[in-house]
């Protein structure tokens, strides 16, 4: 039996094998009332398929270790189930029909991993780190307002951090480490009130920390590897600007070190006007060097005469 006739299926577990290939896009077609999919450290390679982009009903999306490469589906931000926070109590069990079976699985969250049973339909996951991803991560995931952990590093993402990541309110952990990202962290970052793990070392992002008590109250660890200021970190960002290059006052240690010393300018400029403005006359007129001779042999006799 073929899984993708499998159309009730709602939990899908192929986490720690040696599968290869890519993943199927079938997946996203044939099986509408997924809830659970866990691909987890394999091998699977290839792009992430825009057809899971159709599984309204995912709220744990797990592909991290494998070598997946290419960009992040813009329609991420299309996954219902992370959309929506999580308001009252949802059952700790799977309905199959007339059985009921608690599902368990081990995420990676906040840095570590931790078995999720009865709880397991109250998490909002998308893990995709340790991939070969690139590109810029699209703003469209910030639509994902119920996500609780949201971890994509460890792959090649660059450009900048979506802008209004503020939005995704129900944030609890954020890992965007060892990738390329650039520019300053976003101010809305600050917004995230639930957020208690944060990993955004080894960017290359600038400029200074936001100031939220959020992001004040993490390790200098979470921004190491970075070109950042102000606390947590000891580095003050007045003493940055002084050296990061295209700052006023960097410019003007630049130009300093650039000037010509008008002084000794003038000064050999002055010396070769007066010796030729001398000179020039005793080369040029026959008339004015005899005259020059003899007054240097008049005062010659002169001085001659008053030693003797």
């Amino acid at each position: 039996m073929s899984l993708r006739n499998c159309t009730a299926l709602k939990t899908l577990d192929f986490g720690e094998n040696e599968l290869v290939g890519n993943i199927p896009s079938w997946m996203g077609r044939n099986l509408p009332h997924l809830t659970i999919l866990s691909l987890r450290s394999n091998k699977f390679s290839g792009y992430i398929p825009r057809e899971l982009c159709a599984l309204n009903l995912l709220h744990v999306l797990d592909v991290a270790h494998n070598k997946l490469l290419g960009s992040l589906p813009s329609c991420v931000g299309n996954l219902s189930a992370m959309v929506y926070s999580i308001n009252g109590l949802f059952e700790n069990y799977i309905d199959y029909g007339a059985t009921y079976f608690i599902e368990n699985l081990f995420l990676m969250v906040k840095g570590n991993f931790y078995e999720y049973d009865r709880t397991l339909n109250l998490v909002r996951v998308l893990d995709l780190s340790n991939n070969s991803l690139s590109g810029d991560i699209p703003w469209e995931i910030t639509r994902l307002q119920g996500l609780q952990s949201l971890n994509l590093s460890h792959n090649h993402f660059t450009k900048r951090i979506p802008p209004n990541i503020g939005n995704m309110s129900s944030l609890e952990s954020l890992d965007l480490s060892v990738n390329k990202l650039l520019g300053p962290i976003p101010e809305s970052m600050s917004k995230l009130s639930f957020l208690s793990y944060l990993n955004l070392s080894d960017n290359q992002l600038t400029g200074k920390i936001p100031l939220g008590t959020q992001l004040q109250s993490f390790d200098a660890s979470s921004y190491a590897g970075n070109e950042l200021c102000g606390l947590p970190l000891m580095k003050n960002c007045n003493e940055v600007n002084q050296r990061v290059p295209g700052t006023g006052n960097n410019v003007e240690k630049d130009t300093d070190g650039d000037k010509v010393n008008w002084l000794f300018v003038s000064m050999a400029i002055g010396f070769i006007f007066g010796f030729w403005s001398v000179l020039s006359p005793l080369v040029i007129s026959r008339q004015w060097r005899y005259a020059y001779y003899r007054y240097l042999d008049e005062m010659w006799w002169k001085s001659l005469s008053l030693c003797v």
